[in-house]
C-alpha cells in the first residue's frame, strides 16, 4: 500500500522532517518517482489512482489469505485497509451496513462519513471499538482530508515520511518509505490516529498529548521521530459537539 498527500492537505508533524535528509547523500524523492518505484516492485498486482496534485493511492492485491488487503471507494471517499476486524458483523449492524456486501474498507468509509457528517461520538471512541489487527488510510476528495490509523496490537505495519517536495508518504513497505523519504521517516505510532486538520493523537489515550522523540539511526544521524503518548501532558478538554458539526473539529487541541 502507498499513499501520498500534498503537504497543503496533510499537515504532518514537523518533527517527522529530518534536516539530515539533504546532507547524507540519500536524497528524498518526488512523489512521481516513489509511485514508479512502488509499481515496478509489484508489476502484476498493483494499481494506482491519482487525484490531481492532491493525492495518490496505490494498492497491491492480496496474494495471501492470512494477510488481507482491501481497497474501496464510495462517494468520493477512498480507503486502503490492511488486516481484519473480528467484530465486523457487529459493526455492520451498528452502522446499518449489509454483512453480505460490506468489507473492512467499506465499514471504515461509512464510519468516517458518519463522523464527518453527523458526529454522534468522538473518532477515538469509534477506533477503540474496532477489534482486530488493522492499518488504514482514508482520503476524502470532498474535503481533501486525510484520516489514518494503526491498531494497537502491532501486527500490521505502517510507516510515514516526508518526500522531496514536502508531501506526506504513507506505506506498509519500509523499503519504499526509505527510498522515498531518505532520513525523514518513522513508524506510524500504534494505537494512534492522524487527521489532516487535527493532527496526530492516541485513540487509546485521547486526553494525553503526543510527544516527539528524535530517532537516531545506526550511523548516528537523526532519522525522523518516534511519537509517544506523553503521560505527563494532558489536553485541557476534548470538546463534544452537536450532530450538525463536522467531526474533524472534535479533537482540536
Amino acid at each position: 500500500m502507498l499513499a501520498i498527500f500534498h503537504k497543503t492537505f496533510a499537515h504532518p508533524p514537523e518533527e517527522l522532517n529530518s534536516p539530515a535528509s539533504n546532507v547524507t547523500g540519500e536524497n528524498p524523492k518526488l512523489p512521481g518517482e516513489t509511485l514508479s518505484d512502488f509499481l515496478s516492485h509489484h508489476p502484476d498486482t498493483a494499481f494506482s489512482m491519482n487525484f490531481g496534485d492532491s493525492a495518490v493511492l496505490a494498492f497491491v492485491r492480496s496474494q495471501n489469505s492470512h494477510h488481507q488487503r482491501v481497497f474501496c471507494g464510495i462517494d468520493g471517499i477512498y480507503c486502503v485497509f490492511l488486516g481484519t476486524l473480528n467484530n465486523l458483523c457487529d459493526l455492520n449492524k451498528q452502522y446499518g451496513l449489509s454483512g453480505k456486501t460490506s468489507n473492512e474498507a467499506m465499514f471504515v468509509i461509512e464510519a468516517y462519513r458518519t463522523l464527518r457528517d453527523r458526529g454522534p461520538y468522538p473518532a477515538d471512541q469509534v477506533l477503540r471499538g474496532l477489534e482486530g489487527s488493522f492499518a488504514f488510510v482514508v482520503y476524502d476528495t470532498q474535503t481533501s482530508s486525510v484520516f489514518a490509523s494503526l491498531g494497537s496490537d502491532g501486527v500490521e505495519s505502517l510507516y510515514w515520511g516526508i518526500a522531496a517536495d514536502g508531501s506526506v508518504v504513507m506505506s506498509d513497505d519500509l523499503k519504499i518509505i526509505k527510498l522515498s523519504c531518505a532520513k525523514s521517516f518513522a513508524p506510524f505510532p500504534a494505537g494512534c490516529m492522524f487527521h489532516s486538520e487535527t493532527g496526530l493523537m492516541s485513540f487509546e489515550h485521547p486526553k494525553n498529548k503526543m510527544k516527539a522523540m528524535p530517532r537516531i539511526d545506526s550511523e548516528g544521524v537523526i532519522c525522523g521521530a518516534n511519537f509517544k503518548v506523553d503521560a505527563c501532558s494532558k489536553i485541557s478538554s476534548i470538546p463534544r459537539r452537536g450532530s450538525e458539526a463536522n467531526w474533524a473539529l472534535a479533537n482540536s487541541r
